[in-house]
């Protein structure tokens, strides 16, 4: 018998195991069992060598449907989420996005229709590590702005933190809009707009007022 499972990976606070089990019900899924990793890199630690990545690929099997809430999820190293999605649908396991429901499956022997998902399954996957590699660059940032002399103005402190930045950064890169980010996060559009247009320098305000 086929089997709906939900993988989370919990990596910030406003991205509870709850959260993302709520947002894949909202979205109409029906969830089998639901499969977690917490406090884990999507950059550096591969699916299969996580606990709860281990456990995927113990449990699914021809038929079944993966659900993530993104790609993301399932990693932000462009190599390892390629990889992984290739090697479920080989193994004829379909896997979905709750953001935007998106499909991904073996089943089809059309060349261009392949050639379409697999390009899709790329696109994300490169848009996924860019945008880790865009967070952790204005980290380093800040942190080096942070080392400054404590007594130098620090600018107008911002009105979000170092969570609400990264959500909306993460955000972004799924491909919401200024004012559905706002509404999401109760910024203004117009902080919206300013941390998009220089997240380094969003991350160095946080760092620089965190000190």
């Amino acid at each position: 018998m086929s089997q709906t499972i939900l993988y989370a990976r919990v990596s910030t606070a406003d991205q509870t195991l709850e959260h993302q089990k709520t947002h894949a019900e909202a979205a109409g899924f029906a969830v089998d069992d639901v499969i977690a990793d917490h406090g884990v890199s999507g950059i550096s630690t591969r699916l299969c060598d996580r606990t709860g990545g281990k456990r995927l690929y113990d449990r699914l099997r021809a038929g079944d449907t993966l659900v993530v809430r993104w790609v993301d999820r399932l990693g932000r190293n462009y190599q390892d989420v390629t990889d992984t999605i290739r090697e479920f649908m080989r193994r004829g396991v379909i896997i979905r996005t709750v953001i935007n429901n998106m499909t991904f499956d073996g089943s089809t022997t059309d060349p261009v229709l392949q050639a379409v998902r697999d390009a899709l399954i790329a696109f994300m996957a490169a848009t996924a590590q860019a945008q880790a590699e865009a967070t952790k660059e204005a980290q380093r940032a800040g942190i080096e702005a942070a080392k400054g002399d404590q007594n130098k103005y620090r600018g107008k402190k911002p009105s979000y933190d170092r969570a609400t930045c990264e959500a909306v950064l993460r955000m972004l890169s799924e491909g919401s809009g200024a004012s559905t980010i706002s509404r999401a996060t109760g910024l203004s559009r117009q902080t919206v707009i300013r941390i998009k247009g220089d997240p380094a320098a969003a991350m160095a305000a946080v760092d620089r007022w965190a000190c």
